[in-house]
């Protein structure tokens, strides 16, 4: 049964991960050189609908890095 239960836990982590990648790649497509605001708002919402959770830091990092580069790298939420 804990066999199961480590493939459905690693599943879950690698659906999270897809999910959080989507919206991170989505965002930089509707949101390059937004103001850091807004993109940390489309961020969040995203990730919320996804069911992803984020930390602060983290999403004032990627808001950041879309305003400045057009890119940021998707964090691990496996």
């Amino acid at each position: 049964m804990s066999d199961q239960q480590s493939t459905g836990g690693a599943e879950e982590a690698d659906a999270r991960q897809q999910a959080a990648d989507y919206v991170v790649e989505r965002t930089e497509s509707w949101d390059e050189g937004a103001r850091p605001e807004t993109v940390r708002e489309d961020l969040e919402e995203g990730l919320a609908e996804a069911e992803v959770d984020v930390d602060e830091g983290e999403l004032d990092r990627m808001a950041q890095e879309i305003h400045d580069d057009g890119s940021a790298e998707t964090p691990d939420v496996g």
